[in-house]
C-alpha cells in the first residue's frame, strides 16, 4: 500500500469514527435568500459614498486581536451584507488585502466587512475556518449596527480565503468549524446565501502537487504549516468533499479564474466547477483571459470586469 492510499484510508476511518460520535450531517440544500422588510432593492450600478471604520473582531489563540474593517454605504439601507475573507496562502496577509474590491462592492450599496484571519504559523487548520464561521454568526448579530441587512449574508473570498469560503459555505454546521462560541447568540448558525470567489483553492492537494512540480519551496512550506497533521489536506479539500459524496450545503458559487494562473490551475478549477454542478449546486465559472493569480491587485480592464461580475452575481442572488 502506497503512502497516498494509506493516508486516504486513515482519513476515511477518522471521518467514520467522527460520525459514530454524533457529528451532524451537513444539510444538502441551498438556503433561500431572505430580505429585511423595507430594504431597497440592490442595484449594482448604484453609487454611494462610504464610511470606513474598524472594530475589534476577536482575540485568537495566539493572543493577537483580529480586527474587522467596515465599509458602510452612506444611505438609508439596510444594505445586503458581504463578509470578505482574505488570501495569503493561509500564512500571511490581513483584512486590507482586498481593499480595492471591498470599496468597489460597498460603493454599489453593499455593507462589506473584511476580517483578519488566524494565520497558519499561529495555528493550523481549522483555526482560520473557525474564525470565518464565527464571523458569519457575528455578522448576523452585529451587521445592523452598520446598517447591514442581517438576513442576507454572503461571502467574498480570494485564493486561500476562497478555500475558506467554500468550506464554511459547504459545511456551515460542522462542529469543528462552529467551535468558537458566540455568547450573544448561541443558536445563530453559519449558513450563507452565496459565495463569490477569486482564484479559490478548490483542490488543495492538486495545488500542492503543482507547487512541487514548479519547485515552489515557499508554497510547499505554506501548505505543510497549514495542513498539520498532513492528512487534513484531503479532509479539507472541497474537490474531494464532493468526490467522497459527503452531504454538503450547496449555495450558489461564483468562481473567477485567471487563464494565466500558474498557482491555481484553470483546468483544476474547471473540474471543481463541473463536479459542483454535478452534485446539484449552481456554479458560475468565469475565465479571465491574460490574467494571473492576483490580477485584481492591479488596475485595468480585467480588474474592472471582475468587480462588475461580482456585483452582477450578487444582484442575481438577491433577486431569487
Amino acid at each position: 500500500m502506497n503512502r497516498g492510499t494509506f493516508i486516504r484510508r486513515h482519513l476515511l476511518k477518522l471521518m467514520a469514527a467522527a460520525g459514530t460520535i454524533g457529528l451532524p450531517a451537513v444539510r444538502p440544500f441551498a438556503p433561500r435568500v431572505s430580505h429585511a422588510r423595507g430594504a431597497p432593492a440592490y442595484n449594482p450600478a448604484a453609487r454611494f459614498d462610504l464610511a470606513v471604520s474598524e472594530v475589534e473582531f476577536r482575540r485568537n489563540s495566539a493572543g493577537r486581536m483580529l480586527m474587522a474593517r467596515i465599509y458602510q454605504p452612506k444611505g438609508p439601507g439596510p444594505f445586503p451584507t458581504v463578509l470578505d475573507l482574505h488570501g495569503g496562502a493561509w500564512n500571511r496577509k490581513d483584512r486590507f488585502a482586498e481593499e480595492p474590491m471591498d470599496r468597489a462592492l460597498a460603493a454599489s450599496g453593499l455593507l462589506v466587512v473584511a476580517v483578519d484571519l488566524t494565520l497558519a504559523p499561529e495555528a493550523p487548520y481549522p483555526a482560520c475556518v473557525q474564525d470565518a464561521n464565527y464571523a458569519v454568526r457575528w455578522l448576523k448579530v452585529n451587521a445592523a449596527t452598520w446598517n447591514g441587512d442581517t438576513a442576507t449574508i454572503g461571502i467574498y473570498g480570494s485564493s486561500s480565503g476562497g478555500h475558506v469560503a467554500e468550506l464554511i459555505a459547504m459545511r456551515p454546521y460542522d462542529p469543528r468549524y462552529n467551535a468558537i462560541p458566540l455568547a450573544a447568540a448561541p443558536n445563530v448558525d453559519a449558513t450563507v446565501a452565496y459565495a463569490a470567489t477569486r482564484s479559490p483553492i478548490s483542490n488543495t492537494f492538486a495545488r500542492y502537487e503543482n507547487a512541487v512540480r514548479r519547485g515552489n519551496e515557499s508554497m510547499i512550506k505554506h501548505n505543510k504549516v497549514f495542513f498539520n497533521p498532513w492528512e487534513t489536506i484531503h479532509e479539507a479539500n472541497p474537490q474531494e468533499i464532493l468526490e467522497r459524496e459527503e452531504k454538503a450545503t450547496l449555495v450558489p458559487f461564483l468562481i473567477m479564474q485567471g487563464a494565466l494562473d500558474d498557482n491555481v490551475l484553470p483546468e483544476v478549477q474547471e473540474k471543481f466547477a463541473k463536479t459542483y454542478r454535478a452534485a446539484g449546486g449552481e456554479c458560475d465559472y468565469r475565465l479571465f483571459e491574460n490574467s494571473v493569480h492576483e490580477w485584481v491587485a492591479e488596475p485595468g480592464p480585467q480588474t474592472d470586469k471582475a468587480r462588475e461580475v461580482v456585483k452582477e452575481f450578487i444582484a442575481r442572488q438577491l433577486k431569487t
